[in-house]
């Protein structure tokens, strides 16, 4: 008896990308294929340069691929659309705009009344633990409450996938940690599909169910690693270690760096 096939959510077909720069065409992107099943949270993993973030913009409709082919629920993406959020790391607010205000702004195009809009934009600043602080501005907000209202304001569209740019790179490690935890416990309640990119080891094995691991020159996907454990996962444990462990070595240096351009 075959097993049913579960068409893909988001689709990469053989995805080449050139820029053009100085005259020169140089390969960013090379031959690029994977899929990721709805409700799935994948990370895309690299150091600086692979290209991650020419991938998400791929998938968001924001850049077209030179060669090959990028598909949502099976439909080739042709633009950006209200299906697919991304989030930055530099929160996108509006400083003349409230944190209510803020996050009713991507409501503003649907057809709800005010009260409507209101209602569903105050779901979610409570889920993000915000409900408090609705009538204060942007200045007035720390870096990490005001990631909490960035995550909340694109909840609130209900896209069918969320594409996440290193949202937490510019925070410090207790707010990013407790983000990540926010982050994994939204996603798990709202059923959405997330592609996160990061350079972050740690956070691609805490968050995610698939890693794929990047390399430059021209970016391509150098390794698929699944994440067998349950969530919440524990830092500490020896599986989470052993995961850390595949990863930072799948990168393979060969020259001694003092820095290295992503965090273990």
């Amino acid at each position: 008896m075959s097993k049913e096939t579960v068409q893909p959510f988001v689709e990469l077909k053989q995805v080449n990308k050139y820029f053009d720069t100085e005259g020169k065409r140089n390969l960013v992107l090379g031959n690029i294929s994977f899929s990721v099943k709805k409700g799935e949270f994948v990370s895309l993993l690299g150091e600086s340069g692979c290209g991650k973030s020419t991938v998400l913009n791929l998938i968001g409709g924001f850049e077209k691929p030179t060669a090959g082919q990028v598909f949502l629920d099976g439909k080739p993406v042709q633009e950006p659309g209200r299906h697919c959020v991304m989030l930055f790391q530099d929160y996108g607010l509006l400083p003349w705009r409230s944190v209510l205000k803020n996050v009713e702004l991507g409501l503003e195009p649907i057809s709800l009344s005010p009260d409507d809009r209101r209602e569903r934009a105050m779901d979610y600043l409570r889920l993000v633990g915000l409900e408090e602080n609705i009538s204060q501005f942007p200045y007035e907000l720390s870096g990490g409450m005001k990631q909490r209202v960035a995550i909340a304001r694109a909840l609130a569209m209900r896209p069918e996938l969320i594409l996440m740019d290193e949202p937490f790179a510019a925070l410090d490690t207790f707010n990013r940690y407790y983000l990540q935890d926010e982050l994994r416990r939204l996603q798990e309640q709202e059923g959405t599909t997330i592609i996160l990119v990061t350079h972050d080891i740690d956070e691609a094995v805490y968050l995610s169910d698939r890693v794929l691991i990047m390399k430059t020159h021209p970016g391509r996907i150098n390794k698929r690693l699944h994440i067998e454990l349950s969530k919440p996962r524990d830092r500490s444990h020896g599986d989470f270690q052993y995961y850390r462990r595949i990863i930072f070595e799948a990168f393979q240096f060969t020259q001694p760096r003092q820095q290295p351009d992503f965090q273990i």
